[in-house]
């Protein structure tokens, strides 16, 4: 069973920097497209960065290009979602999410595999 654990969620200030981080069990990172999701209350869950295995296809939301960036170390099965220049606005639930068939969209139900979310709040 494919296992997937997020970290590094937490409070930081306006304009400041933070790394989630989401690591894989189960299952070889390498063979996963990856995508990493938010949330907040009363709205949809939203694709912030997709990535299909091999590069064949990417997605970008336009709130965050420029200041969000999606990678994984396949050596150590993780993924990552590095983020800069927080604003208040990307105050959120992230989700990081795996999917073995690559995916057309960047939307939830394309992907298969889900970590427990974690908390982002940007606030003076």
């Amino acid at each position: 069973q494919v296992q997937l654990v997020e970290s590094g969620g937490g409070l930081v200030q306006p304009g400041g920097s933070l790394t989630l981080s989401c690591a894989s069990s189960g299952g070889t990172l390498a063979s996963y497209s990856i995508g990493w999701f938010r949330q907040v209350p009363g709205e949809d869950r939203e694709g912030v960065l997709c990535k299909n295995t091999r590069g064949s296809w990417a997605f970008i939301g336009d709130s965050v290009k420029g200041r969000f960036t999606i990678s994984r170390d396949n050596a150590t099965n993780t993924m990552y979602l590095q983020m800069i220049n927080l604003k208040p606005e990307d105050t959120a639930v992230y989700w990081c999410a795996t999917a073995k068939s690559p995916p057309r969209l960047c939307v939830p139900w394309e992907y298969n595999y889900w970590g427990q979310g974690t908390q982002v709040t940007v606030s003076a």
